[in-house]
């Protein structure tokens, strides 16, 4: 009961032998040329051809409630900004509220515009301001407005917060329109 078939675990002590017993798994040569390929798909058309690979989303307009949960965010997050930063990081929250959320209600896009007019208000008076500091007669000019401008900001943010989250259409004193 002996079994003369080769266990797979034995190794022949010649690496060729197993390609000579079964030549197709030898390297292609002239004599074995190799195997026919499986059809290959077409290629895919050009660019051109192709649709973009995003399509935009609408953007769906927002429950009441969550337009004035966000038009309060919208002057809390430049309020902190400016609190935090000195001024100088709240003009780019209150446009990154603008610029995500302005398509989502007329409620909102008063808010994130009016929180974004604060701040380019409140820029121009710490650019001003710092203009003046440069001089040396303009620190009794520059550094004040820089306070007034910074403690502006914070106030008509405060209100507009307030104002946003009882739902009242407000538009803060003071402040050109840049954006609408």
């Amino acid at each position: 009961m002996s079994d003369q078939s080769p266990h797979p675990t034995d190794t022949p002590s010649d690496p060729t032998a197993a390609f000579e017993e079964h030549p197709e798994l030898a390297a292609p040569t002239a004599e074995h040329p190799p195997a026919p390929e499986a059809v290959q798909p077409p290629p895919p058309p050009p660019y051109a051809q192709q649709p973009p690979a995003y399509l935009p989303v609408p953007m769906t307009p927002m429950a009441p409630n969550d337009e004035r949960t966000t038009g309060m965010a919208a002057h809390g997050v430049a309020l902190a900004a400016t609190v935090f930063s000195g001024g100088t990081l709240g003009f780019v929250c209150a446009l990154v509220m603008y610029l995500v959320f302005r398509d989502r209600g007329p409620f909102v896009r008063h808010h994130t515009a009016n929180a974004l007019n604060v701040q380019i208000l409140a820029g121009i008076g710490f650019i001003v301001g710092i203009i003046f500091c440069l001089t040396i007669i303009g620190l009794v000019i520059g550094i004040p407005l820089i306070l007034a401008a910074g403690l502006y900001a914070v106030i008509v943010h405060i209100i507009g917060a307030i104002k946003a989250n009882n739902g009242e259409w407000w538009t803060p004193p003071l402040t050109p329109q840049f954006v609408k």
